[in-house]
């Protein structure tokens, strides 16, 4: 039914009268700032009966004017303005005013009013009063219509606005109690509705709304806040990051199949709200509420970690599982860095030395489109995982891997989830190995957790066990001072910790996973699984460079003393590892890029050194997913993919040679060992030419001997005549295009100068005259290809090699021009030799010969070992 229409009696109150003296221009009132003009308006506010198009003007700029007066008489240190306002009982006429109104503006502006008074009021006894006699509350319950947007937006803003003052003092103003407890609390219940609303920016104030009712502290409010139901609020926080999470999953699946940029933002912005979600959850859980701190990691525990988290790094890729172990690998770091808890941090260490089967039970059934792994066709038997270090095995290819699992069938379930983690890092793609390697660099700098559980993962950096024996030993708890110095130390192998077995016996009695750690291996077997786990990864081939320097992390952080855990058949492997990398190197030196191969090496040994020397993982947890999109289709035969495979190449030479250099226990140099350059050069043309150090450019003069005279044509129709010279110097060398000074002769001005490296000279099969040559680019393309972005699309396919044709007078011509262009060549490649044979002389730079003996430190691998 349409309401009646308003009476045409209704005030709807002019304007008050013109002072003398200095005014407060308000939109349509123009007032002066005293204490009688403030007065006159609020009579003439008190004198609407009802709220219309009409007079909702003077309305909305009464309300405003108002406000803006008490606050200017708060700043001012004029009380009296707050008087006439509690006088009037102005917060009652707010309220009449919204009872009465029909418009919308008027309600804005009112709860905009509120807001700025409650913000802006500085006197403790002024805001006592407006969140007293139950105004505040009328007006957080009122039903305001929210189908309104900016409606909503101003809602939630006064309500952060009362929830920044609140204290023990002002929050029990705005809550009911009966028999000392609170029963009502309409702030927080009406600002959780909106915790999960479509708009980010309403969630995160209501976020920061609810945080500021945790931190006052107040025990009667914390207990309602963890009471039923309000206690649901927890439970629906995790549940809707698990929502988050399996978005997130899909998104990656489809970017695995087909990147896009849509698809990469909107990854990066699923992203950016879990981790908002998980710093909101740390805050929550460090307010100082012990509830809300179990309840939330309860829930993170049994409803995202335990049935979704968990299951899905399955090894068994069941309707290609890539996605789940992507996403789940960059959840669990994220979880362990945001979300920093003492008992969720302990209980997930704890879980990673339970099997998978202990977690199918609680598993949901085929989330993400995932097929738990125990729905697998066929049974599956792993028995052991068991280590193969004979010569045979070590002695061969680059692709050697000393960490194998037995695979008879496709029972993964019962490995160990830090074994699947580990094998992984031995047998998984690139994205895979830096997930695990992730969670295990994140695990080893997780403050909270026990270093009983970083033993028991085989995780415990070298420096920490030397610490904790000596401890033992000075307090006498250890059976001889010589175990400081063995690695069969029976107190830490075999007495793992009371916190270890505390957080498994919880695993067992509060989430129902059953794990006897004691039944699997040792803590000294699992130190020795990870350790082989890594050296085989520095062993395998077909790993980025910028994953295998994360491995050189994690290593250098459990080895700070060298050799001390090295064995021989560690530095066996390491050493054929490097001596095939190197064979790569020395092919590269004749490639496509010798001239900057130098300056590479150089730059990535400082980079090199920098990343395994410091003290936190180069790569972030979001680089887990960014390199799961990263193309890995090639650039073709190009010179700018052949860079980028010789930076490539030389980022892992420079890592094996610091490993080898670390393993045996020497220091590390802040610059590669290379010969230096030589200052007297012999290169005969380079000479006669009268080319200088910085070598031929545009416009520069030179001798014109042994140049010979050419023809090309860089346009259609458009045929120049120029004298061919092929120069190096040093490690540099270039194919110079001249033109002769008709004044100077013997001597010409240089027009063109291209590298002569990665030239490819080729005389035409059906010309012989015609001389082929490929111009590639002068430098390397500058941008870095590991920050290149999720789809791994760089400006560097857009750069194509050039081609000249060179046209001489005769065949001898064009075959004297191939031969100077070669024997420059040689000469440059030579040079580059020259400099870096201190690192690439395989025979007198083999770290480790094979026929050595071994020395007293190695050992013999466990049975049970990797």
């Amino acid at each position: 039914m349409r309401p009646p229409p308003p009476p045409q009696t209704t005030t709807e109150g002019p304007p008050p009268p013109q002072a003398e003296g200095r005014t407060h221009s308000l939109g349509l009132i123009s007032l002066p700032l005293s204490h009688s003009g403030y007065r006159s308006l609020t009579d003439q506010l008190v004198k609407v009966q009802i709220v219309n198009e009409v007079n909702k003007d003077f309305v909305i700029e009464a309300i405003r004017s108002i406000a803006e007066l008490i606050t200017y008489g708060d700043q001012h240190d004029d009380a009296t303005f707050f008087e006439l306002f509690m006088e009037k009982q102005v917060m009652g006429e707010f309220v009449r005013i919204l009872k009465i109104t029909r418009t919308l503006a008027v309600s804005l502006q009112l709860l905009q009013t509120v807001s700025i008074l409650i913000q802006n009021l500085e006197n403790e006894h002024a805001l006592y009063y407006l969140f007293s006699n139950e105004y505040m509350n009328y007006l957080i319950t009122y039903s305001f219509d929210f189908r309104n947007h900016d409606l909503l937006s101003y809602y939630i803003s006064f309500l952060r606005a009362i929830s920044r003052k609140l204290d023990k003092n002002t929050i029990s103003l705005l809550v009911k109690t009966e028999n000392d407890e609170v029963v009502s609390f309409p702030l927080y219940v009406e600002a959780i509705r909106f915790a999960f609303h479509e708009e980010s920016m309403i969630r995160t104030a209501v976020r920061n709304l609810t945080l500021n009712i945790y931190i006052v502290g107040d025990d009667c409010v914390n207990r309602y806040v963890t009471s039923a139901p309000h206690a649901d609020y927890f439970l629906n926080l995790v549940t809707f990051l698990q929502k988050q999470c399996i978005d997130l999953t899909q998104l990656v699946s489809y970017a695995l199949k087909s990147p896009t940029e849509e698809i990469t933002s909107s990854i990066f912005a699923a992203v950016d709200e879990i981790e908002d979600s998980l710093y909101y959850f740390s805050d929550v859980m460090s307010a100082g509420i012990p509830d809300v701190g179990r309840l939330m990691t309860d829930n993170l525990l049994q409803l995202l970690i335990f049935p979704i988290l968990v299951p899905s790094l399955t090894i068994k890729a069941v309707n290609d599982m890539r996605s789940g172990i992507v996403t789940s690998l960059y959840l669990l770091c994220c979880i362990l860095r945001i979300v920093k808890t003492k008992d969720l941090a302990n209980v997930i260490a704890a879980a990673l030395l339970c099997p998978l089967e202990a977690f199918i039970s609680q598993s949901l059934a085929k989330t993400n489109g995932y097929m738990p792994a125990h729905e697998c066709s066929h049974d599956i038997k792993v028995d052991a995982i068991s280590s193969n270090f004979d010569d045979s095995n070590s002695s061969g290819t680059s692709q050697t891997h000393p960490v194998d699992f037995v695979e008879n069938g496709c029972d993964y379930s019962r490995l160990a989830l830090r074994e699947t983690l580990l094998y992984y890092v031995t047998s998984g793609d690139d994205v895979q190995v830096l997930g695990s390697l992730c969670v295990l660099a994140t695990l080893l700098q997780t403050k909270e957790l026990d270093e009983s559980m970083l033993d028991a993962l085989g995780i415990l950096p070298q420096r920490k066990q030397h610490k904790r024996l000596l401890l033992e030993a000075l307090v006498g708890e250890g059976p001889s001072e010589e175990q400081l110095f063995s690695l069969e130390s029976n107190s830490m192998r075999e007495n793992i910790g009371s916190e270890l077995d505390r957080y498994l016996l919880k695993l067992k009695e509060k989430y129902g996973v059953e794990c006897s750690f004691r039944d699997v291996a040792s803590p000294h077997v699992h130190r020795f699984q990870v350790l082989d786990a890594l050296v085989s990864l520095f062993c395998r081939s077909n790993i980025s460079a910028e994953t295998l320097w994360e491995g050189g992390w994690l290593l250098r952080q459990l080895l700070s003393y060298s050799e001390a855990e090295f064995k021989s058949d560690h530095l066996k492997l390491l050493n054929e590892s490097y001596k095939h990398c190197a064979a790569a190197m020395l092919q590269e030196v004749r490639g496509v890029w010798p001239d900057l191969l130098l300056s590479v090496l150089c730059d990535e040994w400082k980079k090199c050194k920098r990343a395994i020397e410091a003290s936190s993982p180069r790569k972030q947890p979001k680089s887990i997913l960014l390199s799961s999109q990263k193309s890995t289709e090639g650039l073709g035969e190009s010179t700018v993919s052949a860079g980028e495979r010789m930076c490539e190449l030389v980022k892992v030479f420079v890592l094996l040679y610091q490993l080898q250099t670390f393993s045996l226990g020497k220091a590390l140099p802040d610059q590669p060992p290379i010969n230096p350059p030589v200052h007297v050069y012999e290169n005969v043309r380079a000479k006669t030419a009268a080319v200088d150090s910085l070598g031929p450019k545009a416009g520069s003069e030179l001798k014109l001997v042994d140049a010979i005279p050419c023809r090309i044509a860089f346009e259609r129709g458009k045929e120049r005549h120029f004298f061919f010279l092929p120069i190096s110097r040093g490690m540099s060398g270039w194919v110079v295009l001249a033109e002769e000074l008709p004044l100077k002769r013997s001597y010409g001005v240089v027009r063109i100068a291209a590298p002569l490296a990665g030239s490819n000279p080729r005389i035409d099969s059906k010309h012989s005259r015609w001389l082929h040559l490929r111009i590639r680019p002068s430098t390397l393309p500058s941008a870095d290809l590991s920050k290149s972005g999720v789809s791994g699309q760089t400006k560097t396919k857009a750069l194509v090699d050039g081609r000249w044709t060179l046209s001489f007078k005769d065949e001898e011509s064009c075959k004297c021009a191939l031969s100077m262009i070669l024997e420059e060549m040689s000469v440059q490649v030579e040079e580059v030799e020259r400099r870096l044979k201190p690192l690439l002389d395989i025979k007198t730079n083999s770290v480790h010969n094979s026929n050595e003996p071994e020395s007293e430190s190695s050992y013999t691998t466990p049975s049970n070992s990797l």
